[in-house]
């Protein structure tokens, strides 16, 4: 009774989005850089080298050049009346054809009696902040006023193609999860590199406890980007999948996505094109880290959208490779996550945990 009562109420909730779009397939030759496999090879034979190069060395694919183009604007009072600081803005470690994208926005919420930027005395703690997919500008804020109030300086990263990165042509965030299939791993990529500049960002800053937390989309990207980010000592992974092609192929709010390959690619061939951005093709890095980051992994008993049997196959991997990990599983499903009483639930467990790991 239970699990219809919210799969009911999933499909309701996923069904108030009315401007999903079915984009064509492609294979995303044009986001594909040169690698000595040109147009006399089948397009996904190009790929699928490109694939095993990124596998191979994983650490330079998603290494972002060092920089220190990063400006921070005072937030207006109002903003600053309700614990946000400002908004930190820097150049986006990879560039694409979309203007807007290449910066990179993050709005800062301290915790009390952090100094300002650019004054390192006195740090404490701090979570770079991943939100789910299309998120607004106002996702995942709540959560970051929390997080400060408990002790924990929160940047919250606007990810790739989201709110203020969106160009005109957009109303979802659909360059990064897409039938593309080039584009999705490249974007992908980029929201890892962000979030690497941002953990340098808060290094530069003189915090030396640093963690990432991120919901959905943001959590496959967040273990990423903790894999491969050896400052990062705590990862909060908020609804996991140890495949990123499995999501698509069988989420609730990717229906839309998944038709755009009909017909051109099947579930495996899939699969193997997008392990760069797989949690399952890094936990050797994973584990190869521990104890060093430590790993909450989330998930919902009623969830449609990262189908529950993922979740647990991740969890038991993490078990059967002796991971140190801590499960959390919430009463509720994917979208329902967000409302009361669950979103209090979800947020005291990752604001516990990031304070008690950092």
């Amino acid at each position: 009774m239970l699990s219809r009562l919210f799969h009911n109420w999933e499909h309701r909730l996923a069904n108030a989005t009315t401007d999903r779009m079915v984009r064509p397939f492609d294979w995303g030759l044009d986001w594909l850089p040169t690698n000595g496999h040109g147009p006399a090879h089948p397009p996904e034979a190009r790929i699928a080298q490109w694939v095993e190069d990124a596998l191979a060395n994983s650490e330079e694919f998603f290494r972002p050049p060092p920089t220190k183009a990063f400006a921070f604007e005072e937030a207006p009072a109002e903003r600053r009346a309700q614990g946000e600081a400002g908004t930190l803005r820097f150049p986006s470690a990879l560039t694409t054809p979309h203007p807007a994208n290449n910066v990179v926005h993050a709005r800062w919420f301290p915790a009390a009696g952090e100094a300002p930027p650019g004054r390192t005395s006195g740090r404490g703690r701090a979570v770079v902040v991943l939100p789910q997919w299309n998120s607004d500008a106002g996702g995942h804020i709540g959560l970051s006023r929390l997080l400060a109030r408990c002790g924990v300086s929160a940047l919250r990263l606007s990810m790739p193609y989201h709110d203020a990165r969106m160009p005109p042509e957009l109303t979802r965030a659909d360059y990064i999860v897409s039938s593309n299939v080039v584009r999705t791993v490249q974007v992908c990529r980029q929201a890892v590199m962000d979030a690497r500049r941002a953990v340098a960002w808060l290094a530069s800053e003189g915090f030396e406890r640093i963690g990432i937390l991120g919901t959905s989309l943001g959590s496959c990207l967040s273990m990423l980007t903790a894999a491969h980010e050896p400052l990062i000592r705590a990862q909060a992974l908020n609804h996991v999948s140890p495949w990123f092609a499995d999501v698509v192929w069988r989420g609730l709010s990717t229906q839309h996505v998944r038709r755009g390959f009909d017909g051109h690619i099947e579930l495996e061939r899939l699969r193997a094109l997008w392990r760069p951005i797989s949690p399952w093709a890094h936990l050797d890095r994973v584990a190869r880290q521990q104890p060093h980051t430590r790993t909450l992994l989330v998930y919902a008993r009623y969830d449609l959208t990262f189908p529950v049997d993922l979740s647990r196959r991740l969890v038991d991997e993490y078990a059967r490779r002796s991971i140190p990990h801590e499960v959390a599983v919430l009463p509720c499903g994917h979208y329902s996550t967000g409302y009361a009483p669950f979103k209090f639930i979800d947020g005291y467990i990752l604001t516990r945990f990031l304070r008690k790991n950092l």
